[in-house]
């Protein structure tokens, strides 16, 4: 894990979780069967976000999304089952799919990973809310 050390910057990790929190709002405006490329990519966003502000918290910063998801399962696997890092880390690889080769995400895996994603988002927030 490449992860750069830097004062923990609380500020970031505040304006972070805003952004996340505008992202949430718009989670269901999207219709999942004809948008969901889109939907796949604001959760990782959304997740990315809040891992992001977590770093920061803990005074550290990283350029590598893989190096996201992997902080998170060596520091924070209390809070998270084997089942939702390895989602997670599903996620980064579809979002990446869709950012750098146009690839197209099923409404299926949307509809069965829905509540995943949401569990995660919900389990970083509260992480990142209880140490700003």
């Amino acid at each position: 894990m490449d992860l750069i050390k830097i004062k923990p910057d609380t500020e970031r990790a505040k304006s972070l979780l805003q952004l996340s929190l505008l992202r949430i709002r718009r989670i269901n405006g999207f219709d999942i069967n004809t948008e969901s490329a889109l939907l796949a990519e604001t959760y990782y966003e959304i997740c990315k976000e809040l891992i992001t502000a977590l770093l920061f918290i803990d005074g550290y910063k990283t350029l590598s999304h893989k190096d996201l998801v992997e902080y998170i399962k060596q520091n924070h696997s209390n809070h998270f089952s084997e089942h939702q890092i390895n989602s997670l880390d599903t996620l980064r690889k579809k979002r990446n799919k869709i950012v750098y080769y146009g690839v197209f995400v099923d409404s299926d895996y949307i509809k069965r990973n829905k509540n995943v994603f949401e569990e995660i988002i919900s389990q970083l927030r509260n992480l990142v809310e209880d140490n700003v």
